[in-house]
């Protein structure tokens, strides 16, 4: 893949890119400040792109506002946001633009290389990738969820990490046809309105993301 990597902390970055590397992807493009993410993105349109949240000059949100004025720019680009701790506001603001091709990940997810690969091949590919953390603690913060059974709010909660059912399944040592009955009672507690399948889980995972 043709990855942009925007990240002002030097250890972490040169990390990225020889992990990234070493597994055969490209890296096309380096910056280490807000202002240079769009033109860059612009400029490349890269498979992928792993953004840090905060970064020069403010350390505020700047990864952030380049993400969402991507998405804007260039519909459906794939961006992996990075983050040192969970910011709820955050992860809610970027998935509102649309799930597709969205990706949240804590920092420290960086270190458990297998489960950072998977995500970031899984937001290429335009699915989703939500640390569990974050998951977790916006789950724990929804009221529009409390209509769901404990067990219903575990399959969203796998579902929102961008898990597909058989994953799912094999997670929760339950059959697909189980999942598939859960996933169907919590798209009919949430009055999701009729849809493509694909489109109503994304729609189920935003349902508490930007209640």
């Amino acid at each position: 893949m043709r990855i942009v990597i925007a990240e002002d902390n030097v250890l972490l970055r040169e990390g990225l890119i020889l992990l990234l590397e070493d597994v055969g992807h490209e890296i096309v493009a380096v910056v280490g400040s807000g202002p240079e993410i769009v033109p860059t993105l612009l400029e490349h349109r890269p498979d992928v792109a792993v953004l840090d949240v905060r970064l020069p000059p403010g350390f505020r949100d700047e990864g952030l506002r380049a993400a969402i004025e991507a998405r804007k720019l260039i519909p459906g680009q794939p961006l992996l946001v990075l983050s040192q701790y969970v910011e709820e506001s955050y992860a809610a603001e970027l998935l509102g633009q649309g799930a597709s091709g969205i990706g949240y990940l804590l920092k420290d997810r960086v270190g458990h290389i297998e489960e950072f690969q998977d995500a970031l091949e899984r937001v290429a590919a335009g699915g989703t990738a939500l640390d569990p953390e974050v998951v977790s603690q916006l789950m724990s913060r929804r009221d529009p969820l409390n209509a769901l059974s404990p067990r219903e709010r575990e399959v969203l909660g796998l579902m929102a990490q961008g898990l597909d059912n058989p994953t799912i399944a094999t997670t929760l040592f339950i059959t697909e046809r189980s999942v598939s009955k859960h996933i169907g009672s919590i798209l009919a507690k949430l009055n999701l309105p009729p849809s493509d399948s694909g489109h109503r889980r994304v729609l189920a995972v935003l349902a508490y993301l930007n209640a």
